[in-house]
């Protein structure tokens, strides 16, 4: 098995955009927010990383993982509620 070579910091910069942008495509509130927030707690997480395999690694289960989210938010769309949340309701 070859080892993937260590992501530049703008790949992983884009990995991260590319999430968020994702995540926004959801309608609902609160997969919008979860989507976000694991993306950015995802990167948090491996912030620290050092080890060139152990970051590769990490890139590459994020690029899985923004794959996963592009299925889902066109899935969705497609079956999304017509009710907004609570959290996007406007008061008066």
């Amino acid at each position: 098995m070859a080892v993937a070579s260590v992501p530049l910091r703008a790949e992983v910069l884009s990995l991260l955009r590319s999430l968020l942008k994702t995540a926004r495509k959801f309608g609902d509130y609160n997969i919008r927010e979860y989507a976000r927030r694991r993306a950015v707690d995802g990167f948090r997480e491996n912030k620290e990383l050092s080890d060139p395999s152990a970051i590769a690694a990490a890139f590459a289960e994020g690029t899985s993982q923004l794959e996963v989210a592009k299925r889902q938010a066109s899935v969705y769309t497609l079956y999304a509620p017509s009710a907004k949340s609570v959290m996007e309701v406007r008061s008066l």
